[in-house]
């Protein structure tokens, strides 16, 4: 079980570590975002940013030269050399404590809180947790932590997991078709370079999937549009979701919701009946 990186060095040491960057709530990627979600009134810029939109800042800059095989940036700079093949984004929990309005300066502090090795029934699994503090000009806006899985590369022939099945009872719901353009364009507002989501040959040949994967901030930014639709009323306080399984560009899903009292269950549902995501978010 990986414990520590190729040069001996313990993943312990990584804990605590930190790196703090800035950025402005610029309108281009909100609009973009807009578009993307096919909002009914894209082009009308929100005063204030919805949740879960930071995402659409503070992206990594890294030099063509230190991208690694995967498109990800290479390991070994904030994020621990963990060497096992597989990252994906497995979860987080956010408090959305101030609202972030378009056009003012943002920091943000992260954080590594934890490591976390173990063995599952899909191989080894590395978990790293990573604690985003981003604040406006009038203080602390959100936190955040964001849950990171290495894993094996599949074993050829094995099987897969049996699939969890997703609840049917919801009162709120959205079908989305999640073809390449929606992944690539998600991908172009993110920076993010994981070829999994763009890059079919390497996708199914490299890493085993049947189709490209969609992003798991995706799903839950999906889920989280659905919930403000519905409930358009509702200031959302919190918000927390979790992997279960991955979906592809080759079915249709669909993001579903409940509300019992002050919360909202959420959970996206793949093309087999099979639990994708599930999701709570708190009102305040």
């Amino acid at each position: 079980m990986q414990k520590t990186s190729d040069n001996g060095e313990s993943f312990d040491a990584w804990v605590g570590r930190s790196v703090e960057s800035t950025d402005h709530v610029t309108e281009a990627p909100a609009r973009l975002m807009q578009a993307t979600l096919d909002a009914a009134d894209a082009g009308v810029m929100p005063s204030e940013l919805p949740p879960l939109w930071h995402w659409l800042y503070f992206l990594p800059g890294e030099r063509q030269s230190n991208i690694g095989p995967d498109g990800h940036p290479k390991r070994g700079a904030f994020l621990p050399p963990i060497t096992l093949p597989r990252r994906m984004w497995a979860g987080g929990r956010l408090a959305f404590l101030k609202a972030l309005t378009v056009g003012e300066p943002i920091r943000r502090v992260s954080t590594i809180k934890g490591i976390q090795s173990k063995s599952g029934r899909s191989g080894q699994l590395v978990f790293v947790t990573v604690q985003h503090e981003i604040s406006g000009a009038s203080g602390v806006a959100i936190r955040e932590e964001h849950d990171i899985v290495y894993r094996d590369a599949p074993t050829p022939g094995a099987a897969a997991p049996e699939p969890v099945t997703a609840p049917t009872d919801e009162q709120f719901s959205r079908t989305v078709t999640p073809d390449p353009v929606l992944l690539m364009r998600y991908s172009a507002l993110t920076f993010n370079g994981h070829r999994i989501h763009y890059d079919r040959p390497y996708a199914m040949q490299e890493e085993g999937y049947p189709g490209l994967v969609v992003h798991g901030p995706l799903i839950a930014t999906l889920l989280m549009e659905t919930l403000r639709a519905a409930h358009p009323e509702r200031e959302i306080g919190s918000f927390e979701f979790k992997a279960v399984s991955p979906l592809f560009d080759i079915a249709p899903f669909s993001v579903n919701g409940k509300i019992e009292g002050d919360i909202a269950r959420l959970w996206a549902r793949g093309p087999k009946g099979q639990l994708a995501m599930q999701a709570s978010a708190e009102f305040k």
